[in-house]
C-alpha cells in the first residue's frame, strides 16, 4: 500500500502556490484600481485647477475691461469738458474780434469824416484865398480912387483899407468858425447817441438772459430729442403747462428756460429735472409733474423764509410770516432780488443799531420784514409798506416792528427811531452802485400788465407772456369760446394791447382752444 502523505503534501503545496499567486494577482488588481482612482482624482484636480484658472483669467479680463471703461468714461468726460472750455474760449475770442472789428469800422468812419472835413476846409481856404485876391485887387482900385478923390497919401489910404478889410475878414472867419463848431457839435452828439445805443444793445441781451433765463443740465444731448417729443408735442405741452418758454439750441447737454416770472421758472426747472430723472416724458406725465411741483413749492418757500430768518439772526417768526418772507425770493424790485435786499437791510439795520446803542435784534427784525408787503401787494390794494404793516399786525408782530415797516417809505409819520433806522438802511442798500436797474422793473411790469390784460377777457383761462414779451399765449375754455370766437378774441386782445400798453416792436397774440375728452376704464 502506497503512502498517502506525499500526495497530500503536494496538494497542499499546490494550494499554497495557488493562494500565493491569487494574492499577488489580487494585490496587483487592487494596486491597479488605486492607480486608476489616483489618476481619476488627479484628472479631476487638474480639471478643477483649469476651471479656476479660466475663472481667474475671465475675472481679471472683466476687471481690466471695467477699469478700461472707467478710464474711457473719465477720458470722455474730461474731453467733453475741455471741448466745452475751448468752445467758450472760442466764442469769447470771436466776440472780442467782432467788437474790435466794430471799433475799427468806427475809427475808419471817423477818419473818413475827418478827411472830408479837411477837404471841406481846404476848399474853404481856397475860396478865402480867391476872396483875398479879389480884395487885393479892389484895394488897389480903391487906393487909386481915394488918392484922386481925397488927396490922401498911399500909406494913409492903405492903412484905412487894411483896417476895413481886417474887420470884414475877422467877421467872415468868426462866422465860419461858428458853423464848423455847430457842425462838430451835431456830429459829436450823433456819434454819442450811436455809441450809447450800441452799448445798450450789446448789454440788453446779456442782462435779460441773466434775469429771465434758467439753465437746466442734461445727462446727454439725446435727452433734447425726448424733451421735444414727436412733432414737438412734449415741448408744447411743457410750455403750455408751465407758462415758460423752453429754448433748445446748440449748447451741449443743456436747455434754457426763459420767463419773466421767477416762481414759474423755478417750478418749470424742478419739473423738468424730475421728468429727466424719471425718463417718462409725454404730455400727460408733463402736466401731472408740473401740477405736483406747483403744489409742492409752498414747502420750499416756507423753508427758504425760515433759512433767511436764521441767516439774518431773526427768530420766532410765525409760519405765515416765514412763508410770505420766502415768497420774496421770487420777487425783484428795480433789478434787486427782494429777499436778498431784505437780508442786506437787516444786516445794515443791525450794524447801525449797534453803533447807536439800540436793540439790535429788534432792528434786524424790522429790517428783514420791511418789504414783506411786496409779496402780497399784487393781491391787495395799497402801498407795499402799509400792506406789510397790516399783515404783521394781524400775525402778532410788535408795534415797533409794524410801525417801522409801515413808515420806512413815509406813508405814515414815524414816531419811533427804528422806522428812521430801517429807512436809512433801505436807502443805503438800494442806492449802492449796481443795486437798481429801472429798465428791468419796467420790463417785468409790462409783461405782468400784458398777462392781466389778456386774462380780463371772458372765456380766457390762462395767459403767458413769452419771448421777452414779443408773444402772449392765451388758453381759452373750449366750451365758452368757439373757433370763430377765438379769431375775434385774438383780434380784440391785439387792438386793446395797441390802445392801452406801450411796447417796442410788435406783440404776437396766440389764442389756443383745446378740447379734451377724458374717460376711465373700470
Amino acid at each position: 500500500m502506497q503512502n498517502p502523505w506525499p500526495t497530500w503534501i503536494g496538494v497542499g503545496l499546490l494550494f499554497i502556490a495557488g493562494g500565493f499567486v491569487c494574492g499577488l494577482l489580487l494585490q496587483r488588481l487592487a494596486g491597479a484600481r488605486r492607480l486608476a482612482a489616483a489618476r481619476e482624482k488627479a484628472k479631476a484636480v487638474l480639471e478643477e485647477a483649469r476651471r479656476e484658472a479660466d475663472l481667474s483669467r475671465k475675472a481679471g479680463a472683466l476687471e481690466a475691461r471695467e477699469q478700461w471703461l472707467r478710464e474711457k468714461e473719465r477720458f470722455d468726460t474730461e474731453t467733453r469738458q475741455q471741448r466745452s472750455d475751448i468752445d467758450e474760449l472760442r466764442r469769447g475770442q470771436e466776440e472780442k474780434e467782432t467788437s474790435l472789428r466794430r471799433e475799427a469800422d468806427g475809427i475808419k468812419t471817423l477818419q473818413a469824416r475827418l478827411t472830408e472835413e479837411q477837404r471841406s476846409l481846404g476848399a474853404q481856404k481856397g475860396r478865402l484865398e480867391e476872396r483875398e485876391g479879389e480884395v487885393k485887387k479892389i484895394l488897389l482900385e480903391q487906393t487909386a480912387r481915394l488918392e484922386r478923390i481925397s488927396g490922401l497919401t498911399s500909406a494913409e489910404a492903405r492903412k484905412e483899407l487894411w483896417k476895413n478889410l481886417e474887420d470884414e475878414v475877422k467877421g467872415e472867419a468868426a462866422r465860419l468858425a461858428q458853423r464848423i463848431r455847430e457842425q462838430a457839435v451835431r456830429e459829436a452828439d450823433r456819434e454819442a447817441r450811436r455809441h450809447i445805443v450800441l452799448a445798450i444793445q450789446r448789454l440788453a441781451a446779456e442782462q435779460s438772459m441773466e434775469s429771465t433765463v434758467t439753465v437746466v443740465a442734461l445727462p446727454n444731448d439725446e435727452m433734447k430729442g425726448r424733451i421735444i417729443g414727436r412733432e414737438g408735442r412734449n415741448i408744447r405741452a411743457f410750455e403750455m403747462a408751465s407758462g415758460i418758454d423752453v429754448i433748445i439750441d446748440d449748447t451741449p447737454e443743456a436747455v434754457l428756460l426763459s420767463g419773466f416770472d421767477p416762481m414759474r421758472r423755478e417750478i418749470a426747472r424742478i419739473a423738468l429735472e424730475q421728468l429727466i430723472a424719471d425718463g417718462r416724458i409725454h404730455p400727460g406725465r408733463i402736466e401731472e409733474v408740473v401740477q405736483r411741483v406747483a403744489e409742492g413749492i409752498d414747502g420750499e418757500i416756507q423753508e427758504t423764509g425760515e433759512k433767511a430768518a436764521v441767516e439774518s439772526g431773526v427768530h420766532g417768526l410765525t409760519p405765515e410770516v416765514a412763508s410770505l418772507l420766502g415768497r420774496l425770493r421770487f420777487r425783484t424790485s428795480s433789478g434787486q432780488n427782494v429777499l436778498k435786499h431784505s437780508m442786506e437791510v437787516a444786516r445794515l439795520s443791525g450794524l447801525i443799531a449797534t453803533e447807536m446803542g439800540l436793540d439790535v435784534t429788534l432792528a434786524k427784525r424790522a429790517g428783514l420784514l420791511h418789504d414783506i408787503g411786496k409779496a402780497i401787494d399784487h393781491e391787495q390794494e395799497g402801498p407795499h409798506a402799509l400792506v406789510g404793516m397790516e399783515f404783521l399786525k394781524r400775525h402778532g408782530e410788535s408795534p415797533a416792528v409794524s410801525e417801522a415797516v409801515g413808515a420806512h417809505h413815509g406813508e405814515i409819520p414815524s414816531e419811533g427811531v427804528y422806522a428812521v433806522l430801517v429807512a436809512s438802511a433801505d436807502a443805503i442798500s438800494s442806492a449802492r452802485p449796481g443795486a437798481r436797474r429801472e429798465s428791468l422793473e419796467a420790463y417785468i411790469h409790462r409783461l405782468q400788465n400784458l398777462e392781466e390784460l389778456a386774462e380780463s377777457f371772458p372765456g380766457v383761462e390762462r395767459s403767458f407772456a413769452i419771448q421777452a414779451g414779443r408773444e402772449v399765449r392765451i388758453l381759452v375754455q373750449h366750451k365758452a369760446v368757439g373757433d370763430e370766437q377765438a379769431t375775434t378774441l385774438a383780434s380784440e386782445i391785439a387792438r386793446r394791447i395797441e390802445r392801452e400798453l406801450q411796447y417796442p416792436g410788435q406783440i404776437k397774440v396766440v389764442v389756443i382752444r383745446e378740447m379734451r375728452v377724458i374717460d376711465y376704464a373700470r
